[in-house]
């Protein structure tokens, strides 16, 4: 089956997927990048087709302007509409996929453009549209939220009888050389990391100051690092969807030069989203910033070392008591050389490419909205060697084995690793909520 598919956003994870697609095209037949600036696309373009041969399609589009929107899905007609967009234009796209009867998939949760809040409450109140509509939302299909819930989904039905505690852990160890500068859209990540922690336990949210709470693991090819506590949307799906589990909590590395700029910038308004008065005209503190800051995008050459991410869970197998460490490890510049991105936006589009790839062949169907929780384990599916795939597709030899989703590995990384982790006094920390 060959589907034509729109991916909206040509920022890193919109690059990785439209690489990803051009080498499966016995899936993507005709593959369109969209985004408000038009230059970003073509670029994107001349180097899918310098990687893979394949020409794709661009467009100019806003994304807010649901009416451009429709009649951008009218004239392209995919079978699925891949929104890597800003999560502020969530909204937007799923109305207008609405309009014009196209299925939606996405890796980050709606956020007001006013408000630093995260939830998934607005795109879950969607569910009876798209279910009326006969159409599929997938939310969250990324790593972060994505993979993780996948990770999770498979310790709970091959390796744990029931899960108590869970902790996703996020590190990134890679280095550009830059005193600061941060690897994806610097507004939503310093939105994301000055927002107050939170964690599910026992039924409820328990809430903290921003990076308050700390502790020191030692993460796979990249050492010990400070990693810090907080929230992240993937936190309130796994608290709906598997109510069993007792503790949630998200974990992610920070290095002291970043967070020492991110003290001084916050200190003196820099980080702030409200508008303020300057030389007669409104402006937003953070968006000025961003635009003074590295381009995400130009990192990429820059970065070396690893990304480690991944999932422990401890609970209970066969009456006894079981902690199982779920990770992926993925390099830097061997993300670059196959995409020309490195490894944060690599892990990102990556799945959105899978996941778009499971609508389009009709594997993953359904009528309403889902969150990766509802979708995994899968079954397998196969995915062509021609159009320079060459079991490129996150490590598809030909065929995803059974009940998993990207974790057998990534060629561009490290393989799925799995063991169980015996206490050991680094870990007990980590493990028993210290």
């Amino acid at each position: 089956m060959m589907s034509n598919v729109l991916v909206i956003g040509a920022g890193g994870a919109g690059s990785v997927a439209v690489h990803k697609m051009a080498m499966c095209g016995d899936i993507f037949s005709h593959i369109t990048l969209a985004s408000r600036r038009k230059h970003k696309c073509d670029a994107i373009a001349e180097s899918v087709k310098q990687r893979t041969g394949v020409t794709i399609d661009t467009a100019e589009l806003d994304a807010d302007d649901i009416k451009a929107t429709v009649a951008l899905i009218k004239a392209v007609k995919p079978v699925v509409v891949v929104n890597l967009a800003l999560p502020y234009q969530d909204l937007s796209i799923m109305e207008a996929c609405l309009e014009t009867g196209v299925n939606y998939l996405d890796t980050a949760n709606y956020e007001p453009r006013d408000e630093a809040k995260f939830e998934y409450s607005w795109q879950w109140a969607y569910q009876d549209r798209f279910k009326a509509a006969g159409l599929m939302a997938v939310l969250g299909c990324g790593f972060d939220p994505g993979v993780t819930s996948i990770f999770t989904g498979y310790t709970r039905k091959h390796l744990l009888d029931r899960i108590d505690s869970l902790d996703i852990l996020d590190c990134n160890g890679g280095d550009h050389g830059l005193p600061f500068a941060t690897n994806f859209n610097p507004e939503i990540n310093i939105r994301e990391v000055t927002a107050p922690s939170r964690h599910w336990e026992n039924g409820a949210w328990v809430e903290g100051p921003a990076l308050a709470h700390k502790q020191v693991f030692d993460f796979e090819q990249v050492g010990p690092r400070n990693m810090y506590l907080m929230y992240h949307e993937e936190l309130e799906s796994l608290a709906k969807f598997y109510p069993e589990i007792k503790r949630i909590r998200f974990w992610m590395t920070f290095g002291d030069s970043y967070l020492k700029h991110l003290e001084v910038l916050s200190n003196i308004g820099m980080t702030r989203i409200d508008p303020v008065m300057f030389e007669g005209r409104e402006i937003i503190p953070l968006q000025f910033l961003k635009a003074l800051l590295p381009e995400p995008s130009s990192l990429g050459p820059l970065t070396r070392g690893k990304t480690n991410i991944g999932t422990i869970a401890t609970g209970v197998k066969d009456g006894v008591q079981k902690t199982i460490y779920v990770r992926n490890i993925c390099d830097h510049e061997t993300a670059y050389a196959a995409t020309g991105s490195q490894a944060i936006r690599y892990t990102t589009g990556v799945p959105a490419m899978i996941g778009a790839a499971l609508m389009a062949t009709g594997q993953w169907k359904g009528a309403g909205v889902f969150n990766m929780e509802q979708l995994a384990p899968i079954r397998s599916w196969t995915c062509s060697t021609r159009a320079g795939c060459r079991g490129r597709c996150w490590n598809c030899p030909r065929r995803w084995p059974s009940d998993r989703f990207l974790t057998d590995g990534n060629t561009v990384g490290r393989p799925r690793r799995v063991h169980e982790i015996r206490p050991q006094p680094r870990a007990l920390a980590l493990l028993r909520g210290g």
